[in-house]
């Protein structure tokens, strides 16, 4: 698509009628389950994982930053104003450790706009503390979007057109918006969000009252749900303005919120360790979902990789790989001077990374995070984390 069609497309009025859209991306978490490849101080969101050349973090922020020069037609079929005003717009929250990283992936977000945590206490803590952050620089009626930074996103437009839509829903309605992905297979690894009755239809994408949210259900329960057709996967992305976010905080977070509010950052250690899903999204009776179909994947562990790029070819090969009847199998080597040599393998993932190579079946990719608590136990191997 060229880009007059982008910029009729879709945009967002942030002048004086409609407050300013300020999108912040989740970058902490360790990102175990890419390990070797991930590392303590190299997790998921640093990692090129097709051959693009650009980290997930910068995708998501690139992503974003589209939406500084295409828009959507209003309700007149007048073109607005872009959703985000550029790199000014875009903060960042991540952990202590892994601030550096994140200013050497993206040098030109500003140093006021990365919020780095002393301790990860998951993401409740971290859209409590964001939250007010950005509510003291533009006003609690700033709208806040949370992004998670290693997410994968397929077409652009599909995605900054339910932005657009979630964004109004907020401003217009004080909701909490969270965009929910159609399940293409009864996933085990996503968390799930049950649709109650249809509150909105706007553009051709209706709004749901959100019933219930369910972490990583088993299999027979995620079939059920598919089935249902009441279900959508959550893709962590939501949206509200910084009002509606504190105010429904305290009330159903208090302990977190008034740490947050009487000390600040300095706290942080001591807040409570648990996820917006369960300390707000699950509670709150102002949840509304969009189900979109953009082309999303979380990115979980190695399959996704499989999931993206496979097509038509016998494998998935992201290195020099020579083979003798291998197939269905993912190959990774992070140093293009390297070659893989298989034989007779089927439905493996092999990756080699620095001193480590990892070999597993691709339905055991999910113990990898076991492995790892094995090296931790042994300090000779510590160097491998």
């Amino acid at each position: 698509m060229n880009c007059d069609r982008l910029q009729v497309m879709f945009s967002y009025l942030h002048d004086a009628m409609h407050p300013k859209f300020v999108p912040v991306i989740l970058a902490g978490g360790k990102g175990e389950r890419f390990w070797p490849l991930s590392r303590k101080h190299r997790p998921k969101q640093f990692l090129c994982l097709d051959g693009s050349g650009e980290s997930l973090i910068q995708a998501t922020a690139n992503r974003l930053l589209r939406l500084t020069s295409v828009g959507f037609p209003d309700h007149e079929g007048e073109t607005r104003q872009p959703i985000v005003g550029g790199w000014e717009d875009i903060w960042v929250i991540t952990s202590k450790l892994l601030e550096t990283g994140v200013q050497e992936q993206l040098p030109s977000l500003p140093a006021d706009n990365l919020l780095a945590e002393p301790e990860g206490r998951d993401t409740a803590a971290a859209v409590a503390w964001a939250s007010l952050e950005v509510a003291k620089r533009y006003g609690d009626d700033v709208i806040i979007g949370f992004f998670p930074a290693d997410a994968w996103i397929g077409d652009v437009e599909a995605f900054a057109q339910t932005l657009g839509a979630a964004v109004e829903l907020a401003h217009n309605q004080g909701a909490i918006v969270t965009l929910g992905i159609t399940p293409t297979f009864p996933s085990t690894s996503y968390g799930y969000i049950q649709q109650g009755a249809v509150t909105r239809q706007e553009r051709g994408l209706k709004t749901y009252q959100a019933l219930r949210f369910t972490e990583k259900p088993d299999l027979a329960t995620a079939k059920d749900f598919i089935a249902s057709g009441d279900y959508t996967w959550n893709s962590g992305i939501f949206i509200f303005t910084a009002k509606t976010a504190i105010s429904e905080l305290q009330i159903y977070a208090p302990e977190l919120m008034q740490l947050l509010i009487e000390k600040g950052v300095s706290i942080y250690p001591t807040l409570p360790k648990i996820s917006i899903d369960y300390a707000l999204m699950e509670k709150t009776k102002l949840t509304h979902v969009i189900p979109a179909d953009f082309g999303w994947d979380d990115l979980g562990d190695w399959n996704a990789i499989e999931r993206l790029l496979k097509g038509d070819s016998i494998n998935v090969e992201l290195a020099n790989h020579v083979c003798i009847d291998t197939q269905g199998s993912v190959i990774y080597a992070s140093n293009p001077d390297e070659v893989v040599v298989t034989i007779g393998l089927e439905d493996v993932v092999v990756v080699r990374d620095g001193n480590v190579t990892l070999i597993v079946a691709k339905d055991r990719t999910q113990e990898i995070k076991e492995v790892l608590g094995k090296i931790k136990e042994n300090p000779e191997l510590d160097r491998l984390l």
